[in-house]
């Protein structure tokens, strides 16, 4: 199988306790073993920003950061911006020729987005397209392995209907990825949904302690516990959830647990304790955070060098394609 891995993040905005308890600490992980192209896909972002563009920049640095300031090596994986690279787009034009308008309409990640995102006009042909930019991300660099979790799976067998499909007319030229399915662990936002920027109910990575500690204060609980008398259920608190990502110690766990059953504990002890762990995790992602903000320049050479690494490898596919499909090209 082929050891080289490709990811991406959309820069959307900051990132939160939800892509590092999923992506960014899978990734990590996968970097000391594999040859890692992980990049800020920010045509992605203009998919559903394209009204206003102005903030698509600001936040490929905001993504970078939190990628460094969690663990991601420049020295161990190639980090770049999906702009730099041409031939994302280029790719991308090209199986947009082969793919049905079928196979994108019936994906259910498609469906619940259309759904669930109101404050955005997504009723243009990336939104519908975006497997098809997604798969060219990928087949672009042959990537063998594609860390994934399991929201993102359908997108992935999509990219692997492409590469079957392209291959038919054209020759063996793109390689099937592999899905790697990663544990994905839930993590829920301050309203008790899916922790996402789309929906405003995140905790960032750059956020301060105060900031921390006034959303998890707010965050809402199992909706039994009206009062602090009443006993309640953790497996139907947000909170809770949050507790088993990021609580590493299993007796404490075990004593808020009892506790909440038998409305021995409140709610705000319960955040209260939640919150020492989460800055636990985040005081050193601060830390980094700061370094790499007072250094702009080293952010910048960062990106210089990825897009070099994985421009080479880029136009080496895109010349296969090309040739592949029988174009020309002069000069």
């Amino acid at each position: 199988m082929n050891q080289r891995v490709f990811s991406g993040m959309r820069p959307t905005g900051q990132l939160h306790l939800g892509h590092l308890a999923g992506a960014l600490t899978n990734w990590i992980k996968l970097q000391d073993g594999y040859e890692c192209f992980y990049s800020i896909v920010d045509w992605h972002a203009l998919m559903s920003d394209y009204a206003d563009s102005s903030k698509i920049e600001s936040n490929c640095r905001e993504v970078l950061i939190d990628w460094l300031s969690s663990g991601l090596d420049p020295e161990k994986c190639v980090i770049f911006v999906q702009s730099h690279v041409p031939q994302h787009a280029e790719l991308h034009l090209a199986l947009s020729m082969v793919t049905p308008l079928g196979w994108l309409q019936r994906c259910p990640t498609y469906k619940e987005q259309i759904i669930n995102i109101q404050n955005k006009d997504l009723s243009n042909y990336a939104f519908l397209g975006y497997p098809v930019l997604m798969a060219a991300d990928i087949l672009l660099y042959k990537a063998g392995i594609v860390p994934v979790g399991e929201d993102q799976s359908a997108h992935l067998e999509i990219a692997r209907e492409m590469v079957r499909r392209f291959n038919g007319f054209f020759g063996e030229v793109l390689v099937e990825p592999q899905i790697m399915l990663t544990p994905t662990p839930k993590v829920p936002g301050t309203d008790g949904k899916k922790m996402s920027k789309s929906y405003g109910n995140s905790i960032n990575l750059a956020d301060s302690p105060e900031d921390v500690w006034n959303k998890l204060r707010t965050m809402v609980t199992d909706p039994a516990r009206e009062k602090r008398t009443d006993p309640g259920d953790p497996d139907k608190c947000p909170v809770w959830d949050i507790h088993k990502v990021f609580n590493n110690s299993d007796g404490e766990k075990a004593e808020i647990a009892e506790g909440c059953k038998t409305a021995g504990i409140g709610c705000v002890d319960c955040k209260k304790k939640l919150k020492v762990h989460v800055e636990r995790v985040m005081n050193p992602i601060r830390e980094k955070r700061a370094y790499y903000e007072k250094n702009p320049d080293l952010l910048g050479d960062i990106l210089r060098e990825g897009a070099v690494k994985a421009g080479a490898v880029a136009r080496k596919t895109m010349d296969e394609v090309v040739n592949s499909i029988g174009f020309v090209r002069r000069g």
